[in-house]
């Protein structure tokens, strides 16, 4: 749903914060201000965090015997998109995947809770991040953290076009985290993908890429 300039290796890059960024973004929660004129009214976190539940069974596993990553995978995109759905009030399709960690093994009969939540908002683009736990069906121990992702979701009109978004308003410390790390993921993104690009321009103007 995203052109590009730059190639199909580089979906354009969700439009830019309308809160403020750099320096200002990381020196604290006064910094995290609602804009004198937002585009459309915030919303706060709390009104799009989802939790989505299921139960792991035979037909998720791998050759190994533990659940697939893609299987848990595709829980995480479908909370995602639930949340961004929710927060943007419509239509939203995922941009991008930036961060997927997988840290324990996902077996049978394992209670997922896929927790998803708006960590930060552009004009049209929001990142969510997604934290999912395991509850293990032969222990009574509290559940535990198996995987977690940031996914960038851009919310589109009937048309397909980008449509502008409520800006996220963080309520907690944590969340006023969160939004912080938002931007220095985004900050790196647009760094990683100037400094490939002009590589490439390099290459060819140097006769080593046809």
């Amino acid at each position: 749903m995203i052109e590009s300039s730059t190639g199909p290796e580089f979906p354009a890059e969700p439009d830019t914060p309308r809160v403020p960024s750099g320096p200002e973004a990381l020196a604290g929660p006064e910094a995290l201000a609602v804009p004198a004129v937002p585009v459309t009214p915030g919303k706060p976190a709390s009104a799009s965090r989802i939790t989505l539940s299921h139960i792991m069974s035979a037909h998720d596993t791998n050759l190994l015997g533990t659940v697939h990553g893609g299987v848990v995978m595709k829980l995480v995109d479908d909370a995602a998109g639930a949340v961004a759905g929710r927060h943007s009030e419509g239509p939203a399709v995922t941009g991008a995947m930036d961060e997927m960690a997988f840290l324990e093994p996902v077996r049978v009969g394992d209670l997922l809770h896929v927790k998803a939540q708006v960590n930060w908002t552009g004009k049209t683009s929001m990142e969510v991040g997604v934290r999912v736990m395991a509850e293990r069906w032969n222990e009574s121990g509290p559940a535990q953290q198996v995987a977690s992702a940031y996914l960038v979701f851009v919310a589109v009109d009937a048309d397909g076009r980008p449509r502008p978004v409520p800006q996220v308003v963080p309520e907690t410390d944590r969340d006023r985290r969160r939004w912080q790390e938002a931007q220095i993921r985004r900050a790196h993104r647009l760094a990683r993908r100037r400094a490939i690009v002009e590589l490439r321009r390099q290459r060819t103007a140097d006769g080593l890429d046809e």
